[in-house]
């Protein structure tokens, strides 16, 4: 709980201040997202205190994604859709695709973004700003996360959770060592000399969490990383219902907390913290325990604006955060892939 008001306290909220002499190319690597392409395009379009370029890769989709998008170019010239080649043996899709981006992008600062990720009119140039003016190489937050089911409750505000709950310094850029950066996939922004000078996604080829290992690449190259509250900055609903949240958490745990030393260990934390003190009722401690375990949640969820209703959810979203690390490391260590939009990747990383 108290490493958890630190964090806050820590947690820089963006000023909406206009970025003079910067580009900003807003990279959006997309497969299969006809659902959600065309707001995507349409808020980054909105941006506004920067001048700003949308680059839309079509990683091989099936689903008229690229005729969405050849549409929108055709009506501003700012945005430029782009074919994925096919994908090189050792690449994950996303990186191959961010990499790609980035050789096309024009920019002074390079934003990657989801395709399920709606910017907030200043985010661009807000993000651009505080990387001027603080000299980080990169910046990135968590956007504000929508919550629709049950399933997401269970399972989407761990993120916050883990990150303000349980990383020292979350990610501010004192904490400059490696193992203490902290990134977001979803919303990311990176200085282009810092980019090029750390190898960019080529030198994460194989990555699947690659927020995280670009920030660390800045790291251990005497880069500045920073993360920022992303919740006024952008919005996202990453999966609709249980099924899909799992399968997308599960792909990238074994990169995090899924390793044969870590999981153990976060095991302890989490259920001992979270879980543990139901089984010590009616003691006055456990009581305790509990109402700190739910202030804590009520306290991000509030500084984050995920939905109030999820709260009381809380104990069950760190049973369903728990058993999706296990679940990653036992299908690794059955030699399962990990699959995602149609591609599976070896179940070997983070052993």
């Amino acid at each position: 709980m108290l490493l958890a008001a630190a964090n806050l306290l820590l947690l820089p909220r963006l000023r909406p201040v206009p970025a003079p002499g910067v580009l900003v190319s807003v990279l959006i690597p997309a497969r299969d997202e006809a659902a959600n392409i065309a707001a995507c395009v349409e808020a980054a379009r909105a941006s506004q205190g920067v001048a700003v370029e949308i680059l839309v890769m079509d990683d091989g989709s099936s689903d008229g994604t690229g005729e969405i998008v050849a549409r929108l170019a055709a009506a501003d010239a700012r945005v430029r859709l782009l074919a994925a080649p096919p994908l090189p043996p050792g690449w994950t899709g996303k990186v191959h695709a961010c990499a790609k981006l980035a050789e096309a992008a024009r920019g002074t600062h390079l934003l990657f973004l989801d395709a399920d990720v709606r910017l907030a009119p200043q985010a661009a140039a807000a993000m651009a700003a505080h990387a001027v003016e603080r000299r980080v190489a990169l910046v990135s937050g968590v956007p504000c996360q929508a919550i629709g089911s049950l399933g997401e409750a269970l399972t989407v505000p761990a993120i916050n959770l883990l990150l303000l709950g349980y990383l020292p310094g979350i990610g501010r850029a004192f904490t400059r060592h490696p193992a203490l950066a902290a990134a977001c996939g979803q919303l990311l922004l990176c200085e282009r000399a810092a980019y090029e000078s750390v190898g960019g996604h080529a030198a994460l080829r194989g990555v699947l969490h690659e927020a995280m290992a670009l920030a660390r690449s800045c790291r251990a190259a005497g880069l500045r990383t920073e993360v920022v509250d992303g919740a006024p900055l952008a919005t996202c609903r990453m999966y609709r219902g249980l099924g899909e949240a799992w399968a997308g958490f599960v792909k990238n745990a074994r990169e995090g907390m899924a390793t044969p030393l870590g999981l153990p260990v976060w095991t302890l934390l989490l259920a001992g913290g979270h879980l543990a003190p139901f089984a010590l009722l009616p003691a006055g401690l456990a009581w305790a325990a509990l109402g700190l375990s739910l202030g804590l949640r009520a306290l991000l969820t509030w500084r984050v604006r995920e939905p109030w209703w999820s709260v009381p959810l809380h104990p069950l979203t760190v049973l369903v955060a728990l058993a999706i690390q296990w679940d990653a490391l036992g299908r690794a260590a059955l030699g399962r892939k990990a699959g995602w939009k149609g591609r599976a990747y070896p179940a070997t990383r983070g052993a």
